[in-house]
């Protein structure tokens, strides 16, 4: 009701991210960790918010001044049988994917058996919603507030490309960008989603 929300969408090829991971899959299971592509994006996502502080933001109070924030609590959201819950990764830019796999993981425990603390709900800058696992495209993910934008994740999928007049295959991964259009403009939103699925590509 408060915040104008747009949503940008996009495509990320993530071929290469998808052949490390699965490279890389086994190795760390033998570790206790479970390798999931969110971890990827969690860390693209990260490097994004670098390059384009305002993502990173809220508004005060009163709606005056805008606060950047200089550091990352990447929320992500969690499907359980009492609803959605949102705990977020503390300082998720001192974490390694492996590290942020782990947490993702115990957060996500501790959410659906009801033993998540209030201090892991509380705090975050930044929200994930993947529905990757469940199916669909496109969709428009709600900001989280007092957050200013909201990245959704949805199934990715296997598609053919014509590049040098050759088909090659590659594995797409849908993205929903929802942001406060009050801070955030739709050049700004097109260079977030763009650099984002630059850094996932690589």
């Amino acid at each position: 009701v408060s915040i104008p929300h747009v949503t940008q969408f996009a495509e990320s090829d993530i071929t290469e991210m998808e052949s490390f991971r699965q490279a890389e899959k086994d190795r760390a299971k033998q570790q206790g960790v479970r390798l999931t592509p969110i971890a990827f994006i969690m860390k693209a996502v990260v490097a994004a918010l670098k390059a384009f502080p305002r993502f990173n933001s809220s508004l005060s109070a009163d709606g005056t001044e805008l606060v950047l924030k200089q550091y990352y609590h990447v929320g992500v959201a969690v499907d359980t049988p009492q609803g959605l819950i949102v705990p977020n990764i503390k300082s998720a830019n001192k974490m390694s994917i492996r590290e942020i796999s782990d947490e993702i993981a115990r957060l996500a425990n501790l959410s659906k058996s009801r033993k998540i603390k209030v201090a892991d709900l509380k705090g975050s800058t930044f929200t994930i919603s993947s529905l990757g696992s469940f199916g669909g495209k496109f969709f428009t993910p709600i900001i989280n507030p007092p957050e200013v934008a909201i990245l959704g994740i949805s199934k990715s999928y296997n598609s053919v490309l014509l590049k040098d007049n050759k088909l090659i295959s590659i594995t797409n991964l849908p993205i929903s960008l929802s942001y406060d259009h009050r801070i955030i403009n739709g050049v700004q939103g097109v260079e977030f989603t763009s650099r984002f699925c630059e850094i996932l590509s690589d």
